[in-house]
């Protein structure tokens, strides 16, 4: 069969046109607070429109049918299309006038990764800033799935979009229509920004610090306004707690949400991922606050403010929030946690490897396939002492099947061999040891601060220009958990059958 290019090319046009949208939006903001840039914002979000529309008028003409390959293509080139358009409101405006410095903090926004090549966040203008952020909040749902909810007014169905761009082992759908369940994921989505917002603006954030962070939170990226990233508000520990809840809502999966909403706490409270993630949050939490409390260097501060060592709920909250922020990929920083003992260094970089759960918006390999890792495992244990048996793997009471099973043990391959081979790469580079695998686990797992050079007080500024392209590559190939973008790769993708 093959590939019907117009409407690539049409869907590749939508989403131009949405980037530009999103780019006046943000020069909206710069008139606001009058910071210098508004017509270069307005140059970038018309250039981006019109080349948008443009490409939408001449392929208006396509056949509305979209496949598999179609879908994967749309999705991937989709993310890069809309990295290459979103750089130039850093190009124009001559925040980040080096293009490659452009591209990498660009992906990093929309992979929601939150590593940044900036060095000084806080003489960047407003409405550029709000664009770094909003790059976060797009692709934290995912522009895709925003697109497959307006898709019926183009007479295109979505679905195969949609499991391109969700291809996790979690199948739960809201509605049985997916624009439908496209637009309850996105209303929870803009709930739960508008009410952090609102928490973070009374508890003494301003209203723009308070929009740009709960957009960061919610995708579980990481961009901050200020140098200090959440350190800023050490002083000011209500803060970090209502991030700290919203890091954790951002890592669970958004199907719960909805089911939260509608009263049915039962499916969330039998939900085996669910228990499962919140028991990792916890026990995780309470290693870290021990140790922080009983072996931590206590004349470290904090990047900004000092903590109070030596106070238990000090202890207990800055280990809630690193574990969090790790876990859940979002990647904000109270603390340069890599001073708190060798031990907690290299458990936290065993954490980049964990994720929130599946159907959330944070990174990593997810709670749900390396609890049915687990549980594989223990079946081949018994397999191995009664071989005729029929011993299925089970997840919230349902039996999984094989299928399944092996594609999440293939993923966790790929997932291991693509992180071995990109920390391989940075060390072609000559960056060291340490750096190399901290930079391919952050970059993949889509988690930000790494280990090393390029740990949480330090940006990525001095990674060379090649080890950028290839750290955005690799967060391009976890934001889209492998398959998509691998399978693009191969040449029986491409052939006509």
């Amino acid at each position: 069969m093959r590939l019907n290019y117009k409407i690539i090319f049409h869907f590749l046009g939508l989403l131009l046109l949405f980037n530009g949208g999103f780019i006046l939006l943000s020069s909206l903001v710069s008139f606001i607070y009058k910071d210098g840039v508004t017509a270069n914002l307005l140059l970038g979000g018309i250039i981006t429109s019109a080349i948008g529309t443009l490409v939408m008028f001449r392929t208006k003409d396509h056949k509305k049918e979209m496949n598999k390959r179609e879908g994967y293509i749309v999705v991937t080139f989709g993310w890069i299309i809309m990295a290459l358009s979103g750089t130039l409101p850093y190009v124009l405006t001559g925040v980040i006038p080096e293009f490659t410095n452009a591209f990498f903090e660009t992906m990093s926004g929309y992979t929601t990764t939150g590593a940044s090549i900036l060095n000084d966040i806080e003489s960047v203008p407003y409405g550029v800033l709000f664009w770094r952020s909003l790059t976060h909040w797009i692709g934290g749902m995912g522009i895709i799935v925003l697109a497959v909810a307006i898709l019926p007014l183009l007479g295109i169905g979505g679905m195969q979009m949609f499991a391109a761009e969700a291809p996790g082992p979690n199948a739960d759908k809201l509605h049985p229509r997916i624009t439908d369940t496209a637009k309850r994921l996105w209303l929870i989505y803009f709930g739960y920004t508008a009410l952090e917002t609102i928490l973070l603006k009374v508890a003494g954030m301003s209203f723009f610090d308070a929009i740009n962070h709960a957009m960061c939170t919610l995708s579980t990226g990481g961009f901050s306004t200020k140098n200090a990233s959440i350190a800023h508000w050490n002083s000011q520990p209500v803060i970090q707690y209502i991030i700290i809840v919203f890091m954790f809502l951002a890592g669970t999966n958004f199907v719960l949400s909805y089911f939260a909403f509608k009263g049915k706490v039962q499916k969330i409270i039998k939900d085996e991922e669910f228990k499962l993630y919140f028991k990792f949050i916890i026990v995780f939490t309470i290693i870290a606050s021990l140790i922080i409390y009983f072996k931590a260097d206590h004349s470290i501060s904090s990047i900004e403010h000092p903590m109070v060592w030596g106070e238990g709920e000090s202890a207990v909250r800055h280990a809630l929030f690193q574990v969090l922020a790790i876990i859940t990929t979002t990647g904000f920083v109270t603390a340069d946690y890599t001073l708190w003992t060798p031990f907690l260094v290299v458990f936290f970089f065993g954490l980049m490897f964990l994720g929130g759960s599946a159907g959330s918006t944070s990174g990593g390999v997810k709670v749900v396939r390396h609890l049915l890792m687990i549980k594989n495992g223990f079946v081949e244990f018994r397999r191995s002492l009664h071989p005729n048996a029929i011993l299925p793997v089970r997840y919230n009471t349902k039996s999984v099947s094989g299928d399944i099973v092996f594609n999440i043990l293939a993923f966790f391959i790929l997932y291991m061999l693509s992180f071995i081979i990109g920390a391989l790469v940075f060390s072609m580079f000559g960056i060291n040891f340490e750096s190399s695998v901290g930079l391919a686990a952050s970059s993949l797992g889509n988690v930000g601060p790494a280990l090393g050079d390029f740990g949480p007080v330090n940006n990525y500024a001095a990674l060379p220009d090649l080890g950028k392209w290839w750290s955005a590559f690799l967060m391009l190939l976890g934001r889209l958990e492998l398959f998509t973008v691998l399978i693009l790769l191969t040449p029986f993708f491409w052939r006509n059958r």
